[in-house]
This record gives C-alpha cells, sequence and structure tokens, in this order.
C-alpha cells in the first residue's frame, strides 16, 4: 500500500472506528456513514478524499478494515470500534483454539485480569499464529497467547467473527490460557 493510501486508512480507522466527532461525522447505529458525507466532512477538516480514493483504500487494505454497502454509498469499520455500534453479528462457535498476540510487558496484567477489550468493544482473537503474532509486534516483544475457547464456549461464552475474520468476544478470562510463551 502506497504512503497516501496508508495515510487515508489511518485517517478512516480513526474516524469511523473511535473519533467520527472529530470531523463531524455522524454514524448511524451499525457504524456506518455515507461516503458523501465523510468526503465533505473531511474537506472542512482539511483532508481531501474521493470516492475512487476511499475505494482504493477498502480493496487494497490487507486486514480488511474497511466495508462498503453493496450500492457503495456507505462505509464502516469491520471491527474495532471504541464507540458502540450494533454490527450484527450472529454468536458463532469459534475452532477449538484461537490465538491472541501482545506484548510481553502487558503479561503480568493480562494474567491477573485476563484478556479485556481495552477500549474498544471486543477483544479481538486470530485464527493462527501468525497473524497473532504479527500484532504482537505492533505493541513491542510478542508474545502469543492460545486461548481455550472450546472450553470457554462450554462455559457459556460468546463468540462473534467480523466480516473480516478476526474473532471477538467479551473478555476472557486467565484460566482459559493454554501457554504463557512464545513457541
Amino acid at each position: 500500500m502506497d504512503q497516501q493510501l496508508k495515510s487515508v486508512s489511518k485517517f478512516l480507522s480513526y474516524v469511523l472506528r473511535h473519533r467520527p466527532d472529530a470531523i463531524g461525522l455522524e454514524l448511524d447505529a451499525g457504524g456506518w456513514a455515507a461516503v458523501s458525507e465523510l468526503i465533505q466532512c473531511a474537506a472542512q477538516h482539511d483532508r481531501i478524499l474521493s470516492e475512487d480514493l476511499i475505494q482504493q483504500v477498502v480493496a487494497s487494505n490487507d486486514k480488511q478494515r474497511f466495508r462498503l454497502s453493496p450500492d457503495g454509498q456507505s462505509i464502516r469499520a469491520s471491527q474495532g470500534h471504541s464507540l458502540p455500534v450494533n454490527l450484527d453479528l450472529q454468536s458463532l462457535s469459534p475452532p477449538p483454539v484461537l490465538f491472541h498476540g501482545t506484548a510481553t510487558r502487558f503479561l503480568t496484567s493480562i494474567m491477573a485480569e485476563g484478556l479485556l477489550p481495552s477500549g474498544r468493544q471486543y477483544v479481538h482473537l486470530s485464527g493462527d499464529f501468525d497473524t497473532a503474532i504479527a500484532v504482537g509486534r505492533r505493541h513491542g516483544h510478542p508474545i502469543v497467547l492460545e486461548i481455550d475457547t472450546q472450553q470457554m464456549q462450554i462455559d457459556g461464552h460468546q463468540f462473534y467473527q467480523s466480516e473480516n475474520a478476526v474473532w471477538l468476544t467479551h473478555h476472557v478470562p486467565a484460566k482459559y490460557f493454554l501457554n504463557g510463551n512464545n513457541k
């Protein structure tokens, strides 16, 4: 992804996941914003966007962070919101084990409290180790926790999967960690 697309992607993450009010944008209950309103609000804050540029960012984002409506008139973030939105996710049965990548400096509090959403709506889990280790690297020296999601589900915890295949749950108590070490 070139530098302009990366910059726009970061901007879209900020306004669609965390602070639409920073540019005067309103999201509906499902987190959707009209593309035309996004372009207009961004322009009023010296950020020039176009439908074509937004479509390029959506298409080129390797993590599929954004989704356009079928008619292309609305956009939303796939997950990671710190503000309440209804993504209309259905509870699903996860694979028996999922992974969470983090930095080793967070391990003491994670072992005490489990995994918490930390300002987001959900805890994010990966279906594979490599994705989790990449996530952990973004925060420092990485560590990957393996989560016994099969037992969590038996115990009544619910799981959801976002449009970009990230697994979501409200909390992962530490008793469900299968390890605490790097592989």
